[in-house]
């Protein structure tokens, strides 16, 4: 066998391993988000700047990417098909590009991003006693956080004419005089952050992974190209 072929069996296996892992890191980001989807459906009616809604949505999209960019690394590894594999690199490569500046974006403006979503969040408390739905999951997230209102009780005074929901106080209390002091908005922030290291450890590992993907895949493309030309 020529070294050239050698060297494309060796580079085809390595690079359908690493899509493989790749894939099956895809599949366990979307199973955090259908988890954490799950866990946080009873607050569904909030707008979704909610951090751990909008956290969900956020794997089951990267995770669903992920997936699909895996599978057809997968498939243009075993095909051999220049077209596959070109096509993966420039999938793959936005895809990372767009992390990347996901990233930064988040870590420059992450206090605009938490002012806009406080706002929102505010803005949809209007509708506490118009909406159930809404008022159901605004009363799970206050009786499940301990918490009251996005950045502090205040926040429900013009919203219920100088007064505060039961859900404020502790569970079976009617009337609500002096609810609990910390806000929803940072508790919510907090249980995420303190539920996602082992998440973020794993986005960084298939970061790596990705990279490498990259590299391998360049690399076929390259002793395709040269097979085809030794052959021709």
């Amino acid at each position: 066998m020529p070294v050239s072929q050698r060297c494309l069996c060796c580079i085809k296996y390595l690079m359908f391993v690493f899509n493989l892992i790749f894939w099956l890191g895809g599949c366990g980001l979307f199973g955090v988000g259908v988890w954490l989807s799950f866990t946080q459906a009873e607050f569904s009616s909030l707008p979704l700047s909610f951090p751990s809604l909008s956290a969900a949505n956020l794997l089951l999209v990267a995770g669903g990417i992920t997936m699909v960019t895996g599978f057809l690394g997968c498939l243009g590894a075993l095909k051999e098909q220049r077209c596959l594999l070109f096509m993966f690199f420039v999938i793959l490569l936005l895809l990372v590009l767009t992390e990347v500046t996901l990233v930064l974006v988040i870590h420059i403006l992450h206090d605009k991003l938490d002012s806009k979503a406080q706002g929102q969040l505010r803005e949809g408390m209007k509708s506490y006693n118009s909406e159930p739905g809404l008022k159901k999951s605004w009363d799970n997230v206050q009786k499940m956080f301990k918490c009251c209102g996005v950045t502090n009780k205040t926040d429900w005074y013009d919203v219920l004419n100088g007064t505060l929901p039961s859900s404020c106080c502790s569970i079976g209390t009617d009337q609500c005089a002096d609810g609990w002091s910390e806000p929803c908005y940072q508790k919510a922030r907090q249980w995420l952050l303190d539920n996602i290291p082992s998440v973020l450890v794993f986005g960084v590992c298939i970061g790596v992974v990705q990279i490498l993907a990259l590299v391998f895949s360049m690399m076929m493309y390259c002793q395709i190209l040269c097979a085809e030309k030794d052959l021709g």
